[in-house]
């Protein structure tokens, strides 16, 4: 007997992440897609704004409303600019469909917090409580009976994935540094003077040091996994399309060996099917590419009293589309890897 598919839409098909979605949901084998809809490329061929997807996504890009989009659909994903969201999830939610929101509008659960690093008041405050961190590692049961989903940031998914088991330990005093430098698509489509090919090529440059949006993130995901602690987040553009490489620096309250850390990330992510320990190697961006995988190593410096710890992954996969359809997958009772247990290319 044939199961019945999963009715899915996505709201901002013509991103990077919406497209990245569509890749993805086009081979996933219970779902059926919907709407695909991006309101300045309406009536333009899927296939005309992204040509990997030609004859596995011929839809025509449209513009259907929140309500019809909620009625239509079991799940609406939101690939959106900051501040569309508020506007449609209280709609699509009304119309019984759940929501997966891979913007930053209900990551951050504190007003004040949100008003702060996004320059305005939240207008769906009522929602912030009810939103689901979908960090499946650290939420998994919370997001299958969610309505609606925050998916996280890039940058906090390498620095949680990274830090999260020595945080819980008890081993660190805090407080940590990340460092992570991210491939130019994380910027988003719309080009810019700073992402241009001239601009980018051939350098690696720091930007908004220690007041990046994403840093108030990783510290409430720490906090409320139960290790607060205080992060300085260095954030840098790579001269690369895809990828982070975070390298977390946390200061520890005892001497530790290498190989019990080893040991402790090992039994934290023995059950994880997309985190990679490492025991010799170390992450590389090349080797999580075009994957939803988080490859993860840890080092100690004994004589600073330093663990190391570093994390690769695909900024568009599991640090956005691939996260959000693992996160869909919980929400519907489906097996967690379903149409995204693939290998990464290399080189």
């Amino acid at each position: 007997m044939q199961m019945e598919r999963i009715r899915v839409s996505v709201a901002g098909a013509s991103g990077y992440a919406g497209g990245e979605l569509v890749r993805w949901l086009a081979h996933h084998p219970r779902v059926e897609v919907v709407h695909l809809t991006a309101f300045r490329e309406q009536g333009r061929p899927l296939g005309d704004v992204f040509p990997n997807l030609r004859g596995f996504a011929d839809h025509t890009l449209n513009g259907t409303g929140w309500r019809q989009m909620g009625e239509d659909s079991d799940v609406v994903f939101l690939a959106l600019p900051h501040g569309a969201a508020i506007e449609a999830v209280p709609i699509l939610l009304e119309g019984a469909a759940r929501v997966i929101d891979l913007g930053a509008d209900f990551r951050l659960k504190d007003v004040a917090t949100y008003a702060r690093w996004y320059g305005s008041d939240h207008g769906a405050p009522g929602l912030l409580t009810e939103a689901v961190y979908g960090l499946p590692e650290a939420n998994r049961e919370k997001v299958r009976s969610a309505r609606l989903v925050a998916n996280p940031g890039c940058y906090p998914t390498a620095a949680a994935l990274a830090l999260l088991p020595l945080l819980a330990s008890g081993h660190v005093r805090g407080p940590v540094i990340v460092d992570a430098k991210s491939g130019v698509s994380g910027a988003g489509r719309n080009p810019s003077a700073a992402t241009h090919f001239s601009e980018v090529n051939e350098n690696v440059k720091p930007y908004k040091l220690g007041e990046h949006r994403h840093g108030p993130e990783m510290e409430q995901t720490f906090a409320e996994a139960g290790s607060p602690v205080s992060v300085y987040f260095a954030p840098h553009l790579a001269p690369m399309t895809r990828g982070i490489l975070a390298t977390c620096y946390a200061p520890l309250a005892e001497t530790l060996d290498a190989s019990d850390l080893v040991a402790l990330y090992r039994a934290a992510y023995a059950r994880e099917p997309f985190v990679r320990v490492l025991e010799h190697d170390l992450p590389q961006t090349k080797a999580t590419l075009g994957s939803n995988f988080c490859d993860v190593a840890v080092r100690v410096d004994g004589q600073r009293g330093l663990a190391v710890v570093v994390s690769a992954i695909d900024n568009l996969v599991k640090g956005a589309a691939g996260q959000a359809i693992q996160n869909m997958n919980l929400m519907f009772g489906l097996p967690e890897t379903e149409g995204l247990w693939a290998a990464g290319m290399y080189p």
